[in-house]
């Protein structure tokens, strides 16, 4: 059995783009209203912003290079927020990141990443949530993290 690699020369430059731009898709998605998920302050997206720096923390070599790489990222603008918002979208980026995933990482690494992909997106949702009255997790972010979690093959 061959060791699995944890950092960007594992991964095609395809591969480690969706990697590293899957979290943000995530708070895009995540901040966006819709049914059931009224306007979205900038503090669920700056919450976002916090989770996805909350990785350089992770016991994971892959997490932490993944946050290393968005925060050395220079390459000018990323696509225009309702290209990456698209819900259908995200969740098939999460599939196909799971596939990556299974090809070249750690199980451990793997289950890190998705984990904390997930976190980012309930980061998100619980700020938003906490705007409302009474503050529970509205259902509508209940199901979008729902599916987020089967896309991601948390459950």
């Amino acid at each position: 059995m061959s060791e699995r690699i944890t950092t960007a020369t594992a991964y095609s430059a395809t591969e480690w783009d969706l990697l590293t731009r899957l979290p943000g898709r995530v708070i895009v998605a995540a901040a966006q209203p819709g049914p059931g998920r009224p306007h979205r302050g900038v503090a669920a997206g700056l919450a976002g912003l916090d989770a996805v720096a909350a990785g350089r923390a992770f016991d994971s070599d892959l997490v932490r290079a993944v946050v290393a790489a968005i925060y050395a990222r220079h390459d000018g603008p990323s696509p225009p927020a309702a290209q990456l918002a698209e819900l259908v979208d995200v969740l098939a980026a999460c599939r196909a990141v799971v596939r990556v995933l299974d090809r070249h990482a750690d199980p451990a690494d793997s289950a890190a990443y998705r984990q904390w992909v997930q976190s980012v997106a309930a980061r998100v949702c619980r700020t938003a949530s906490r705007a409302l009255p009474g503050g529970p997790l509205a259902p509508a972010d209940r199901r979008f993290l729902d599916r987020l979690g089967g896309a991601l093959a948390l459950r």
